[in-house]
């Protein structure tokens, strides 16, 4: 699962690194988050017209066909494995996939009975993360044909690699710059050639080291959060 990230690179810097235009209304200077969960806004490079564009999009999925806005809140995670074929997101798969950047995420290490411990895991190389998700719009059927757009999208994730360190059974997808363009470019790289990016990280693509706690909460935020802590144990 992944379900807690950080984000601090302004969009301006991600859309240079990503080679990508910044969408209408996406403020340059972003607003910097060490403590993003389901539910909040992410930036996301989406194929437009040939071209990579960084735009907002909420976290969690709502398909086209959901009721309510609710099911977002068990869809902010897609696995590599189903994607493809489950119908909550086989046709985002098909049809409209995305790049979430990052600067990192969390992971909580459960190895110790009773203690659960936040990591903070980042590329080694100092890079953003460039995460492999999945967009939809979705219009609340409730607001008639009228009803806004609303730009939602979720991270896939995968069998861990050995730099996971056994802290979870699952990693996010985490592509390379030149996956970029087979992976959001759907006409002309077909499915079976985009499903096989959806793999583990090569080992020693990621470091990790224990942070405070207060990342737990949503009410906590700033750099401090992603400042190394000492392990927490039962004495």
């Amino acid at each position: 699962m992944c379900g807690r990230v950080a984000l601090f690179t302004p969009p301006a810097r991600l859309a240079r690194f990503l080679d990508a235009a910044l969408a209408a209304g996406v403020d340059p200077d972003g607003h910097p988050s060490w403590n993003i969960g389901p539910r909040r806004q992410l930036v996301a490079a989406v194929w437009r017209n040939e071209n990579r564009v960084l735009d907002h999009y909420w976290w969690g999925l709502i398909p086209g066909w959901a009721k309510e806005a609710s099911v977002a809140n068990r869809l902010f995670n897609a696995r590599a494995e189903t994607v493809a074929e489950k119908p909550s997101f086989r046709s985002a798969f098909a049809r409209r996939p995305c790049v979430v950047p990052v600067d990192g995420f969390y992971e909580w290490d459960h190895r110790t009975p009773g203690v659960r411990q936040p990591h903070y895991f980042h590329r080694t190389d100092g890079s953003p993360l460039l995460l492999a998700g999945l967009w939809e719009h979705w219009h609340d059927p409730a607001g008639g044909e009228t009803s806004p757009p609303v730009a939602t999208c979720t991270v896939i994730t995968t069998t861990p690699s050995n730099d996971m360190d056994d802290l979870h059974d699952r990693m996010p997808v985490i592509l390379e710059l030149d996956d970029v363009t087979p992976w959001l470019d759907v006409a002309h790289h077909d499915s079976a050639e985009r499903h096989r990016l959806l793999n583990p990280s090569p080992a020693g693509t990621l470091a990790h080291y224990p942070v405070g706690r207060d990342v737990g909460s949503p009410r906590h935020d700033g750099p401090q959060l992603i400042e190394p802590s000492e392990p927490t144990t039962l004495l």
